[in-house]
């Protein structure tokens, strides 16, 4: 029997740019983004990490809030990460142009709560003390509910240069071409056949 160490990581953060992504050669999954804060309450800071769903409960809970998050509305998550690894591209534009960027990947395994505006909708803990246990979840973290961050609001993609660049280059010899093609496609990006990128309809505009 084989026997694995397990590296997770745990927190609060947001719910970002929900999608179910559909691989050429694969099977279809949900992705989403979680900007995750940390730092002083008074100060707080950001980290986007972008997350392959995991587990039946998690998709679920991911799926459920899908509409609230294309509405801009807050939806904070206590969460647990597994599988984190840094994921690099390559900046073909702007004072970066042939520099490398560095996505931070995860799979979102666990959801411990969620409060939708504030308001807590969803407790993993609540749900198992009566009898609906958190399904594909474990039950030993990320269980607990945080109060609010003030200061903190959410922050999509969209609105940081460093996680959605202009143009993005991939190399077929990337043993994830496929999956990262994918994703760029659910992220609006549009593959220039002349400059061999992947460019932001707004890039390709200007």
């Amino acid at each position: 029997m084989s026997e694995y160490f397990d590296l997770h990581t745990q927190g609060i953060g947001y719910l970002n740019r929900i999608r179910e992504v559909r691989p050429k050669n694969g099977s279809p999954f949900w992705a989403c983004d979680i900007v995750a804060l940390h730092g002083s309450k008074d100060n707080v800071n950001h980290t986007r990490f972008d997350c392959r769903v995991s587990g039946a409960k998690a998709i679920e809970l991911v799926q459920q809030y899908q509409e609230a998050v294309e509405q801009d509305r807050k939806v904070l998550i206590g969460f647990r990460f597994g599988d984190l690894y840094p994921d690099t591209f390559t900046y073909t534009k702007g004072e970066r142009a042939g520099g490398t960027g560095v996505s931070l990947k995860a799979r979102l395994l666990y959801i411990g709560f969620i409060k939708l505006d504030g308001e807590t909708v969803y407790n993993a803990e609540t749900e198992s003390n009566n009898g609906e246990g958190p399904e594909s979840q474990h039950s030993d973290a990320g269980s607990r509910t945080a109060p609010e961050p003030e200061a903190a609001t959410p922050e999509s993609s969209e609105s940081d240069p460093d996680s959605m660049p202009a143009e993005i280059a991939l190399s077929k010899d990337d043993p994830d071409f496929q999956e990262r093609k994918a994703a760029l496609k659910e992220a609006g990006y549009r593959f220039d056949g002349q400059d061999k990128v992947w460019r932001l309809p707004a890039a390709t505009a200007a």
